[in-house]
């Protein structure tokens, strides 16, 4: 039986999870869980995600803040916003909305964000720690593509993974969780240079497609009974719709969903779940400051 492994249904009721929770500890006369977000330029991506992250937010009772700055923001400005952040005892996480001006050196700001709060997971002492193994914030899409594995009961051990994208926000770190004991698949990891491409998509048994290029994947690249996870997300004109576009995946899905065993649909499928794992990561720092179980 093929099996629609929907993100949107699953954020729902993680979000329920996290709203119960998040009572338990405000009856108690604790404050609500802070989340941040600073956004540079006037990015349309960029917006609709904070604000899709703000409304999240207030549906499970935590407390969200967005810090708004102009294209013209320098670098020093912005790392003075994080040090400002990073001191303040109300906030337990924030995230740095990416993609960054092209001025402002991306990896210099994350760096400065300090490890304690960074609810995104980007920064060197987060992902050291993950690959170790340690207690680390998990970037927020490799841990909603684990959670829907997770969730929905798709087999992980022993199988063969393929990761197509080596990105540090979701292909690397991916590679890493799934291999991890606890999943254990056998993992293999390609990018935009690897040779025969095809002949090791179509050896997966989960096929994790990140490689940012509309309906990249087709029917050829599959075997029959994968189960599918299509990160991409892509906004494609279309005059038919009254939207004037609509939104594809990095997978050709009228092809390809036919031949899986279970799928994401795009929208609908890991999106939901990096809002959500953002969320978690932001309990989990609150639950640290106020040192609750």
């Amino acid at each position: 039986m093929q099996q629609i492994l929907d993100g949107k249904a699953l954020a729902l009721q993680i979000k329920e999870e996290i709203a119960n929770e998040v009572r338990q500890h405000t009856s108690r006369g604790l404050r609500p869980p802070h989340l941040a977000a600073i956004i540079v330029g006037t990015d349309g991506a960029s917006q609709t995600y904070v604000a899709n992250k703000e409304k999240s937010s207030h549906e499970v009772g935590f407390t969200s803040s967005v810090y708004r700055y102009p294209e013209r923001t320098t670098e020093e400005e912005l790392l003075e916003a994080i040090n400002f952040l990073n001191s303040d005892p109300d906030i337990d996480g924030f995230i740095v909305q990416l993609p960054l001006p092209k001025h402002i050196n991306e990896q210099h700001v994350i760096n400065a964000i300090s490890p304690d709060k960074d609810v995104d997971g980007f920064t060197p002492v987060n992902i050291g720690r993950m690959v170790l193994g340690e207690d680390a914030f998990i970037p927020a899409t490799p841990m909603g593509i684990c959670t829907l594995l997770e969730r929905y009961d798709v087999p992980t051990a022993g199988q063969h993974c393929v990761v197509l994208g080596r990105s540090n926000i979701v292909g690397t770190p991916a590679a890493n969780l799934l291999s991890r004991k606890g999943v254990d698949c056998t993992v293999t990891l390609c990018h935009s240079r690897t040779q025969n491409l095809a002949e090791l998509t179509r050896q997966a048994d989960i096929l994790v497609v990140a490689i940012g290029k509309p309906e990249f994947v087709t029917a050829d690249m599959v075997k029959e009974g994968v189960a599918l996870i299509d990160v991409g997300i892509h906004r494609i004109a279309d005059e038919t719709r009254k939207s004037g576009y609509r939104i594809i995946g990095d997978v050709k899905h009228s092809e390809v969903d036919k031949l899986c065993s279970a799928f994401t649909p795009v929208p609908g499928g890991v999106g939901p779940l990096t809002i959500v794992s953002l969320l978690q990561n932001t309990l989990k720092a609150y639950k640290r400051t106020f040192k609750l179980k």
